[in-house]
């Protein structure tokens, strides 16, 4: 993972037109914890990748954590700001319906846990019930 994961902190790099000292300040990390990274010494932690795409929220976190997907990531401006105009109502659905639909697959296994992370860093963890 980590010699992908540096080579796309590369194309980071670049996209943004900005040099390691600069990128690693405009994160709010040290510099020298961005070298480690750069140079394969230490791995990135969640903490440096939750500052970077809260920095930059156009990095997709699929793409930078596994190199599926693309950046920048492909988006029409107009559907954003049409989505952002006409509010869209989510109905409400039961955390339980749901886990137990996830479990009905077809490879018997289970699910105990799900965990959501939120834009601002904070995460809650659901545990699915022992009937």
């Amino acid at each position: 993972m980590n010699e992908g994961f540096v080579n796309r902190i590369k194309i980071l790099l670049e996209h943004y037109e900005l040099g390691v000292s600069a990128f690693a300040d405009r994160i709010g990390i040290q510099r020298s914890s961005m070298s480690h990274i750069l140079n394969g010494r230490n791995r990135p932690s969640l903490d440096f990748v939750m500052k970077l795409v809260k920095t930059f929220p156009e990095v997709n976190l699929y793409w930078l954590l596994n190199g599926k997907g693309e950046f920048p990531e492909n988006r029409n401006p107009t559907s954003s700001l049409l989505s952002i105009a006409e509010p869209k109502t989510i109905p409400e659905v039961r955390l339980e319906d749901q886990i137990e639909n996830l479990s009905n697959t077809d490879s018997g296994k289970e699910i105990s846990k799900i965990v959501l992370f939120y834009a601002d860093g904070t995460f809650e963890t659901f545990h699915q019930k022992k009937q």
